[in-house]
């Protein structure tokens, strides 16, 4: 193995994920030249994987365990959290595979294309970011922001504009999102009026109470 996978992988880092300031803490003792140089030979090699510029992965023989691409979703863009159709599948509530990994953030739109997968990163401004957002406990001891399902769904009727209760109401979900109708009665609105003055959406705040309304919750 090359000197800094080598180096990087006795410190064993999660998921075998680790950013520049990992390098220079190895590699105090040398220039920044040295140590760019070093970098360069391992991700020529292959050992090493870029995934934005500053933030690296050890290539898969290399890693002492798997890492979730919710926590590398985290570490690309922060703060955020999962959510849209990624947080659906994740609750179990669409039938369908989701292979890119969409979260939302507060500033703007940003797409990262690495060798781990696509993922999304969408604009969805609120006053509370995370009203609606749980910790949730993923492999080993990784963690993520995860939306609920009422907070993902806010967050797709947002960034679906076309989208109101008065027009569209439970269609959208049941039709469109194919979301069963028995799930949707399992729906938990707790903090979900933290969640709506949240939004500075009308037409998020009137879709959200409209469908509180219908499953008289």
């Amino acid at each position: 193995m090359k000197t800094l996978t080598e180096a990087v992988y006795r410190i064993f880092p999660p998921g075998g994920l680790f950013d520049e300031s990992v390098v220079r803490t190895l590699f105090n003792e040398r220039s920044k030249g040295a140590q760019e140089l070093l970098l360069d030979r391992a991700l020529r090699s292959g050992e090493v994987l870029r995934l934005k510029p500053g933030l690296y992965i050890l290539a898969s023989e290399y890693r002492k365990s798997e890492i979730h691409p919710y926590t590398v979703a985290a570490m690309l863009c922060s703060p955020s959290h999962v959510s849209l159709e990624t947080a659906l599948s994740y609750h179990g509530l669409i039938p369908e595979a989701v292979y890119q990994v969409s979260s939302v953030i507060v500033q703007r739109r940003r797409t990262f294309n690495t060798p781990l997968g696509v993922f999304v990163f969408h604009c969805v401004p609120t006053r509370y970011p995370r009203a609606g957002v749980e910790a949730i406990k993923l492999d080993g001891e990784c963690w993520a922001y995860m939306a609920t399902p009422l907070r993902a769904i806010a967050d797709l009727v947002y960034l679906n504009r076309q989208i109101s209760w008065r027009e569209q109401g439970m269609s959208y979900l049941l039709e469109s999102l194919r979301i069963e109708e028995s799930d949707l009665q399992e729906l938990t609105f707790d903090r979900c009026d933290e969640m709506v003055d949240s939004f500075r959406s009308l037409r998020v705040k009137a879709f959200i109470k409209g469908l509180r309304k219908e499953l008289r919750k």
